[in-house]
């Protein structure tokens, strides 16, 4: 995801008022139980699972790991809560979102902090990324959820939007608590109960939020969380047959995972899943802006953000010179501790991730690309920590790596391109189709070399972030959309009563 500074926060409202830094929010309870039926209930078994710091490799607390049974007993508590749930009136409905953004609010800092620690994110970053795309989704489904059309009359016939039942909700380490608001809050809105699954290498923010839901008097059985790993509670939750609907939000190769498994009981799946988004550069564009800003935001959550920038292509005429702009900025990033407020960059979110850039880096530098910043290894000084280099190629092969698949760190290949169709086929010529970016002075063709790429989102000059867009991917980018009014979408079904006269 990607979120501008400027789109951080309203305008409106003065930056002192939504964080209280006397929170530091590193101790959180319930994290060896699950919250089930309204309730925070031991698991079947005794297995914990290690949280750790990724600034300095050192677990901080545990979580207690779900079995195929502890599922079990959570799809049955939103099953028996899901009739009464649906009914409820819309006035119910959001008077319910609106406790919950209360409630989120007051503890918004908490969030941050254990964001910050479990997958450190710099606590700038988190403050004013991680937690206030929080705040803001949870607000536009409040408006959304006020004028949704649940019924329609389309001749003779009522055309009637309904909560499509139990959901199950399995989501991500990179935007942790965003990824979760953005699928259970719209569930919520549209009347479904849910069990999720947030991610095992950053869980904490997810029990906090369970206990916001909890206060502010979910009905018992609506929302349940089950911690675990994909293996076990999140091919349990796919194949589970009194599960109607599964959205997943992680890899490709999960993603595919999660649909065969839901298969065979035919619910609905939806989707968001890798990208490798290009950032066209046209020659009418500001080269210092569009490349220094391309290089910071492709970066930005070191570079841990599935819609990231990461394939910048420039016009031939200025490849040198786009490469010297990227080089420099990128070696005036600030990485190190996410506790420090002027850390542009934290540590990649866990070892196994660290391993994988590096190693992709490594490919980069076998495979012949020419290395302008960066490398393998961590920063100067940085000795304890998952911290990447920031990170610059040229000179890339179509058949390498580091162009075809996602490395999910700070990262950065830029390729020269001779015209406007070179550039576009590039672009287009990706597996993945989650998002695009086209930067020129002339707003007018920004716009007609935006309707040519095969993306679920396009930005256009490095836009500011607009909540109410949908979000979501072409080709194996996956299916569905979040965000705006596709997200309440999504978590209903359509009926048709034909012979509705008036």
């Amino acid at each position: 995801m990607v979120v501008k500074k400027s789109e951080f926060r309203h305008a409106s409202e003065p930056l002192a008022c939504w964080f209280d830094k006397s929170t530091k929010g590193n101790a959180v309870s319930n994290t060896k139980k699950f919250y089930i039926d309204g309730a925070w209930v031991a698991p079947t078994e005794s297995n914990f699972l290690d949280v750790i710091d990724p600034s300095t490799e050192e677990a901080f607390d545990q979580i207690a790991m779900g079995t195929a049974a502890d599922v079990d007993k959570a799809v049955a508590a939103a099953k028996a809560a899901f009739d009464g749930f649906s009914t409820t009136s819309v006035s119910e409905r959001v008077h319910l979102l609106r406790r919950i953004l209360k409630g989120f609010n007051e503890r918004r800092e908490e969030v941050a902090q254990i964001t910050t620690r479990e997958m450190g994110a710099p606590i700038s970053f988190a403050r004013e990324a991680q937690t206030y795309t929080c705040s803001a989704h949870i607000e536009a489904m409040i408006k959304i959820l006020e004028d949704y059309p649940f019924e329609e009359q389309h001749g003779t016939t009522q055309v009637t939007k309904e909560a499509i039942g139990v959901v199950a909700l399995i989501t991500p380490w990179n935007w942790p608590l965003n990824q979760i608001i953005c699928k259970v809050i719209p569930a919520i809105a549209a009347g479904c109960t849910i069990v999720l699954k947030p991610s095992e290498i950053a869980p904490l923010d997810a029990i906090i939020f369970a206990e916001i839901l909890h206060e502010a008097g979910l009905p018992n059985g609506v929302f349940n969380l089950v911690n675990g790993d994909g293996p076990n509670v999140g091919e349990a939750l796919s194949r589970h047959p009194n599960v109607d609907m599964i959205s997943f939000t992680g890899s490709t190769r999960a993603g595919i995972l999660v649909a065969k498994a839901a298969a065979d009981t035919v619910k609905r799946v939806t989707q968001e899943l890798g990208g490798k988004s290009a950032n066209i550069v046209l020659d009418d564009a500001d080269i210092e802006t569009a490349v220094s800003t391309g290089v910071r935001i492709c970066m930005s959550n070191s570079g841990q953000s599935c819609d990231a920038p990461t394939h910048m292509l420039v016009p031939a005429a200025f490849y040198e010179q786009a490469l010297d702009i990227a080089a420099r900025t990128a070696n005036t990033l600030i990485v190190g501790d996410p506790q420090d407020e002027s850390v542009e960059l934290g540590p990649l979110a866990s070892e196994m991730q660290f391993n994988k850039v590096q190693a992709l880096i490594q490919s980069g530098i076998d495979e012949g690309a020419r290395l302008v910043a960066g490398g393998v290894g961590t920063p100067n000084g940085l000795t304890k920590g998952y911290y990447a280099k920031p990170t610059v190629f040229a000179d890339a092969k179509p058949s390498m790596a580091i162009l075809r698949e996602e490395i999910f760190g700070p990262v950065l290949v830029i390729s020269a391109y001779s015209t406007e169709q070179e550039a576009l086929a590039i672009a287009n010529s990706s597996h993945y189709g989650l998002a695009g970016y086209v930067q020129s002075s002339d707003i007018d063709r920004a716009r007609l070399v935006a309707r040519k790429l095969r993306a679920g989102s396009v930005f256009i000059n490095y836009p500011d972030w607009d909540v109410m867009a949908p979000f979501g991917g072409y080709k194996q980018s996956g299916n569905g959309r979040e965000g705006g009014p596709h997200a309440l979408t999504e978590y209903l079904e359509v009926k048709a009563t034909v012979g509705y006269y008036s």
